[in-house]
């Protein structure tokens, strides 16, 4: 499995425009509902939100994995946000998130999630990486980026 794989290229948003955590999430889930990858936004936003409740998913270093399973799709979907003013996002370390990476699974898939956050966390951990995402101008030029990561950490397996 590749990130690309479940990332939807039509799903790239640069420019959040809510400054915190329910905002931010609500807007990436706005757009995969516009997209027409689920069905209902607000569902899933009570279910992510639910998750937030456990422990922030702000891991810290500019970065949020917020994710949740869902009835409403049949495969893993993945949307990234980024914001250029900085999110609230309770993040562990206490700073602003820049990147989000929002990854919803099917209700059904077992651990199926946890390998995609287990991945994007292995991305993320570039400092250069993470750079080039946040100066990112056009969601083909985030596309590019994360494939680009993806072959050169060989990370499809």
């Amino acid at each position: 499995m590749k990130i690309t794989d479940f990332l939807k290229e039509d799903c790239l948003l640069i420019g959040v425009k809510s400054r915190d955590k329910k905002g931010a999430i609500s807007e990436l889930l706005e757009l995969l509902r516009e997209k027409k990858y689920i069905k209902d936004s607000k569902d899933i936003l009570d279910n992510v939100m639910e998750r937030e409740k456990l422990g922030s998913t702000g891991i810290g270093q500019g970065i949020a994995v917020p994710h949740t399973k869902t009835e409403q799709i049949d495969d893993l979907v993945g949307v990234v946000g980024i914001s250029n003013d900085g999110i609230n996002f309770d993040a562990l370390d206490d700073e602003p998130v820049y990147i989000i990476f929002l990854i919803l699974a099917p209700t059904k898939s077992i651990g199926l999630h946890l390998k995609a956050l287990a991945k994007i966390a292995r991305l993320l951990k570039d400092k250069t990486f993470r750079n080039a995402l946040r100066k990112a101008t056009s969601p083909s030029e985030i596309s590019r980026i994360i494939k680009e990561d993806e072959e050169k950490l060989n990370l499809s397996t």
